[in-house]
């Protein structure tokens, strides 16, 4: 099963990097989750100041602002794609990300599958 691991940073340094692991930590990890064999896909997202909302109302017209203008200390910082056979090994892959440390945070969200 797919599973999506939505990585939260809870503090970013200079560069809007995770503040709490290297850019070592994330070599490896990547590393980790190929040699296993489970790696769908990954990517790191842009500085958060690159972001763009839109917002649709009720009649139908958009509204885009520069920003997400979250409600929250943490940015969404990344994402990893794994296929491995349930939930509890999904819980593990995340408890050894490096985003999980510290203020950061991993959300684990299966990937729906519409053709099952």
């Amino acid at each position: 099963m797919k599973y999506m691991l939505l990585i939260n940073a809870g503090a970013v340094d200079g560069n809007g990097a995770a503040a709490e692991c290297s850019f070592e930590d994330w070599v490896s990890y990547d590393k980790e989750l190929k040699d296993a064999g489970i790696f769908v896909s990954g990517e790191s997202l842009a500085d958060l100041v690159t972001a763009t909302t839109v917002r649709v109302g009720p009649d139908g017209r958009r509204t885009v602002t520069d920003g997400p203008f979250a409600e929250t200390r943490e940015v969404l910082g990344g994402f990893y794609v794994i296929d491995v056979p349930d939930l509890d090994v999904a819980l593990d892959w995340a408890a050894r990300n490096p985003g999980a440390r510290g203020s950061g945070s991993v959300v684990v969200r299966p990937i729906a599958d519409f053709g099952a």
